[in-house]
C-alpha cells in the first residue's frame, strides 16, 4: 500500500511518498471539478447503483467539506469518500441509506453529533496497488481523532450475498465472512483495517440487489476520545483549502 499525504482545512501535507509506477499519492478535500470522476468511479464500482448527482456532491461539500475526501494519485482521482456527522442515537440498526445520508444530500449532518458517518468510499479497482481505500479510512480516522469525534461508523455494502440468499440470513453470512468461512473482499477489507463487526442492517439500500438490499454495519473507536470536551466541530465547520 502506498503512503499518503493528508489535507484537512488548510493544512499542508503532513507526510507523504512515491507509489511504485504511480506517483504520490495524496488525500485532499474534494473540489468542484473532482464531481466527474467521482461519478465516475461510483459508476464503475457499483454498476447497478445510481452515482450521486451534482446536486448531492454541492449540497455534501456545503453540509461538511472537511468530509468529502478525494485520494489523489499524481493528479488523477483514483478513490473518494464521502462521511458527515451525526448523532448516532437516532439511528442504531433501524435506518436506512436515505435516512441517515438525508438521501444523499447530508442535510442530517449534525455538527454536534459524535459519530462520523462514511456514507460511501469507492476506489479505482483497475489502479490496484495505490493503497487509495486504506489511506481514505486512516484519513477519515484522522478527522475523527481531531474533531474529539467518539467512532466512525460505516455501512458496508455485502455483495456477494445474493449467492447465498437462499441458503443462509443476511447475519449468517456476514458472521460466516468475518470468521473466515465465506469470502467477501468488501467485509474482509473493514475488519483488516480494524472495524468491528456489529450487526446488520435490513432494508439499508433497496436498490443494492446485489447485497439483497443489506449492509454489514462496523465501527472504529476513537482511541482519544474525551467525553469531557465538546466535539471540535460543535461550531459551524472551517473550510477545506
Amino acid at each position: 500500500m502506498g503512503s499518503i499525504i493528508e489535507v484537512f482545512a488548510g493544512h499542508t501535507a503532513l507526510r507523504a511518498a512515491p507509489v511504485p509506477g504511480t506517483g504520490t499519492l495524496r488525500v485532499r478535500c474534494s473540489r468542484l471539478d473532482d464531481c466527474a470522476a467521482i461519478r465516475a468511479l461510483q459508476r464503475n464500482a457499483h454498476p447497478g447503483l445510481a452515482p450521486w448527482t451534482l446536486k448531492q456532491l454541492e449540497s455534501q461539500r456545503r453540509a461538511f467539506p472537511e468530509g468529502q475526501l478525494v485520494a489523489d494519485c499524481g493528479g488523477e482521482a483514483v478513490g473518494a469518500a464521502s462521511s458527515l456527522i451525526v448523532r448516532w442515537d437516532h439511528f442504531l440498526l433501524d435506518h436506512t441509506w436515505k435516512r441517515v445520508t438525508g438521501d444523499g444530500f447530508f442535510t442530517t449532518h449534525d455538527a454536534a453529533g459524535r459519530t462520523l458517518f462514511g456514507a460511501e468510499l469507492v476506489v479505482n479497482y483497475a489502479r490496484r496497488g495505490t493503497g487509495a481505500a486504506r489511506a481514505l479510512y486512516l484519513a477519515q480516522r484522522r478527522l475523527c481523532r481531531r474533531l474529539n469525534l467518539r467512532r466512525v461508523i460505516i455501512a458496508a455494502r455485502m455483495p456477494g450475498y445474493a449467492s447465498y440468499e437462499e441458503a443462509m440470513s443476511p447475519e449468517t453470512y456476514a458472521q460466516r465472512v468475518v470468521w473466515g468461512d465465506i469470502e467477501d473482499p468488501n467485509l474482509r477489507f473493514a475488519t483488516g483495517l480494524g472495524f468491528q463487526y456489529c450487526g446488520v442492517i435490513r432494508g439499508y439500500m433497496p436498490e443494492d440487489r446485489a447485497s439483497a438490499g443489506n449492509a454489514a454495519l462496523f465501527v472504529w473507536l476513537n482511541p482519544l476520545y474525551s467525553p469531557a470536551e465538546p466535539p471540535a466541530n460543535a461550531e459551524r465547520p472551517r473550510k477545506c483549502a
